[in-house]
């Protein structure tokens, strides 16, 4: 392990990539049989990304 991965302090770059690692879920999207709940629910994912990247922003 680097010191980089043993330390808390993480860059603007190292932020994003965990935050679309943790995105790269295994799950089934299909926009053509997306329901009213599935697009709210998508919204929802995208507020909930922005939110989590900001307090990973203020952290720094």
């Amino acid at each position: 392990m680097t010191d980089r991965e043993n330390s808390n302090i993480f860059s603007k770059t190292d932020k994003m990539k965990m935050l679309y690692e943790a995105k790269a879920e295994d799950v089934e999207y299909s926009a053509a049989e997306a329901d009213t709940d599935d697009l709210e629910a998508q919204e929802r994912s995208v507020e909930a990304d922005k939110r989590q990247l900001h307090e990973m922003m203020k952290k720094e």
